[in-house]
């Protein structure tokens, strides 16, 4: 799955002359928290989030009157506090490739660009999305989690078992384990029983981490 599956188009953006009390109404307006900023000709110039708009206000500590205060935040603009060093991703980055940017950069949204012009955004809430997609975190079934040896052919060996029972795989997902010789594997079944399941993972061998009947969650 690449970013542009899953990317928010048309995010709303801000130019760089935008007062930053103006910027902060716009983010709690359209409920967003952050805003990539574009020149006149959609160019992506910086980025700035709502934690940088409030680090930039004044304190309601200060001592500035009312009249001074609004003067002050007037002639601070976004400019003045956005990110011009902006980290980006293209329509074609693997979406895991955006989570791994954001998770090591400890940001929580991506910029796409092409060709130096904004397209659209990859948000921390758009990696959750997929996430509760491909664990089939919505899809009713037995949940089940097995320590798996790390050797060619397990995972052809667990499905395998699976489709002779007549079994449907909803959602399968692969995790580091506890050593480099091991997996932790977490697939998601319809079709069989919970106990007939348990005993055909048993009898191949693996160690049940964890196995639970669920039920289907529908959107909100």
């Amino acid at each position: 799955m690449l970013v542009g599956e899953r990317m928010s188009h048309h995010p709303v953006t801000t130019g760089p002359e935008m007062p930053i009390n103006e910027a902060l109404k716009l983010m709690r307006e359209r409920k967003v928290r952050r805003l990539p900023v574009v020149d006149k000709r959609g160019h992506l110039i910086g980025i700035v989030s709502e934690k940088d708009l409030l680090y930039a206000s004044p304190s309601p500590a200060t001592t500035l009157s009312v009249w001074e205060l609004n003067y002050l935040i007037s002639r601070i603009t976004v400019a003045d506090v956005m990110t011009k060093d902006v980290i980006t991703v293209t329509e074609f980055t693997p979406l895991e490739e955006a989570a791994r940017i954001m998770a090591d950069n400890k940001i929580g949204g991506l910029p796409v660009v092409r060709d130096g012009r904004l397209i659209g955004i990859i948000t921390e809430t758009d990696i959750f999305k997929t996430f509760i997609e491909m664990l089939g975190a919505r899809e009713g079934g037995i949940r089940i989690t097995l320590l798996v040896p790390e050797e060619p052919g397990m995972l052809a060996s667990i499905t395998g078992e699976i489709a002779k029972l007549g079994g449907n795989i909803v959602s399968l997902g692969t995790f580091l384990g506890e050593d480099a010789s091991n997996r932790t594997v977490t697939l998601k079944v319809t079709g069989i029983a919970k106990e007939k399941l348990q005993q055909t993972m048993e009898a191949l061998g693996l160690t049940i981490l964890d196995i639970r009947e669920v039920q289907a969650t529908p959107q909100a």
